[in-house]
């Protein structure tokens, strides 16, 4: 970004396409005291501030095929990623002449944009995708339910993402001012209307709200309000956060329908939450707030507002999309982009990095698999939690997890008795072994039996191991 980014976005600009500026090459030729334009931001902190939207935007593409590539492929991808999406579209929006007037093709058709619907959302979601369907699925998936790693952690990034995105949007302001103020307040308001609209949705379709789901609604609130923020109202932000929970929700839920492997809705939440919210900036646009932020009236456009926003949005949609399509294609041919299977099962962290995320020592992988007597309260019988394993015979293992998995789903109909009569005592799966903690070993050997003969359409016998 510093050697020749920020040329190439915020340079002038070369017919509205691309900029170009010797001098911004490093920030070389850059006094220190030189201001962008239109502004009393000094370029050397315009560039450091426009450099955090240039490295956020492929961290959230790898959000997309995250648990299944190389580091080597990604780092090479994202140099080729920004140098040939990210710039371009950034100065298709945002670029300025000497004046602090648009200098993109975009920016002066009337496109609106104020702290990254476009260039960021949308351009990260419909990258995520164009990737993912050039790559393999994870391994397992959709056979195998992946969830977070931990519900508690996966909360704290919320909230940590919730806070700064007051930074990214705020910020785009470009100065502590009233515009600064509205951003702020409108991105409050999108994200906490979001989160609700999406738990009640959810509530009402799974029949249980959820803290993922929660957590989900508040990013998807906060990329709809993002192209919006400086530029809409409190109430405008409340009708953006609220469509985009119930949209973005919807988006997900049909995943498993076009059988894509999209690792944490990237494309669900950034791409079409970015697409909904650049085109909600031209319906919930406030010329007053515009002209008290911008100290300039809202600019005419040859389109109805809402056409502009939907021409700007379906062009960085396909040009990211086609671009992108064609960096994967190019480096998984040459060099390989995703893990062999060993790696992948082993995990990215370990097999990429030769680290782990959270070293517990060594006392896991060596436990035995008899569990120690754990002392118990009194009025618990002694054998009232026992432990033991079933070991299925007579079916494949990735048959019988394969029927598991979808046992585990909810569905139209009401689970088998059987499943209802082992499932609360069932503790780990691996392979066609079912571990056990409580229950009547003879009860739930026979359930197993029963349950799996019907599910597979052949015979299973089961044994008990103690």
């Amino acid at each position: 970004w510093l050697l020749f980014g920020y040329s190439l976005a915020f340079g002038d600009s070369q017919g509205g396409f691309i900029g170009w500026t010797s001098s911004y090459l490093g920030l070389h030729g850059v006094s220190s005291i030189k201001l962008f334009p239109n502004t009393h931001i000094p370029i050397f902190v315009h560039c450091m501030y426009q450099g955090m939207f240039a490295i956020i935007t492929p961290a959230l593409i790898s959000g997309a095929f995250a648990e299944r590539i190389r580091f080597g492929p990604y780092c090479l991808f994202i140099l080729l990623w920004a140098t040939l999406v990210y710039d371009p579209l950034a100065h298709w929006v945002w670029a300025v002449n000497d004046k602090g007037d648009p200098a993109g093709w975009l920016g002066k058709m009337g496109a609106l944009d104020f702290a990254g619907g476009t260039v960021v959302h949308i351009a990260a979601g419909l990258s995520g995708l164009a990737a993912i369907l050039v790559l393999r699925k994870r391994i397992g998936y959709p056979e195998h339910a992946i969830h977070p790693n931990s519900m508690v952690l996966t909360l704290l990034g919320a909230g940590l993402l919730w806070f700064g995105w007051f930074g990214f949007n705020g910020g785009s302001a470009l100065g502590s001012n009233g515009q600064a103020g509205s951003a702020l307040a409108a991105s409050q308001v999108a994200a906490a209307a979001a989160a609700l609209s999406w738990m009640v949705v959810e509530w009402q379709h799974r029949g249980k709200p959820t803290a993922l789901g929660l957590a989900s609604g508040v990013v998807a609130g906060l990329v709809a309000v993002t192209p919006a923020s400086g530029f809409v109202t409190p109430l405008g932000g409340l009708a953006i956060g609220l469509l985009a929970g119930v949209v973005c929700y919807v988006a997900v839920c049909l995943k498993p329908f076009f059988k894509y492997d999209d690792s944490l809705d990237a494309f669900g939440v950034h791409g079409v939450g970015g697409f909904l919210g650049a085109l909600l900036t031209g319906v919930f646009v406030s010329a007053t707030l515009y002209k008290d932020g911008s100290g300039n009236a809202l600019p005419a456009a040859e389109l109805p507002r809402i056409a502009v926003q939907f021409t700007a949005a379906a062009a960085a949609s396909i040009f990211s999309f086609m671009v992108t399509f064609a960096i994967v294609k190019v480096i998984d041919s040459s060099w390989g982009f995703c893990l062999d299977s060993r790696s992948e099962g082993e995990g990215l962290d370990r097999s990429e990095h030769g680290e782990v995320g959270f070293d517990l020592g060594p006392a896991l992988e060596l436990a035995a698999e008899r569990a120690p007597q754990e002392p118990r309260a009194a009025r618990v019988p002694p054998d009232g939690q026992q432990r033991f394993t079933v070991v299925l015979e007579g079916a494949k293992n990735g048959d019988l997890i394969h029927a598991w998995s979808n046992l585990c789903q909810a569905g139209p109909r009401p689970p088998a008795p059987e499943f209802k009569a082992v499932y609360p005592f069932v503790t780990t799966v691996q392979g066609n072994r079912f571990r056990f903690r409580g229950g009547d070993p003879k009860d739930m050997r026979a359930n197993l039996e029963r349950l799996f003969t019907d599910q597979l359409g052949a015979a299973v016998r089961a044994h008990v191991e103690r």
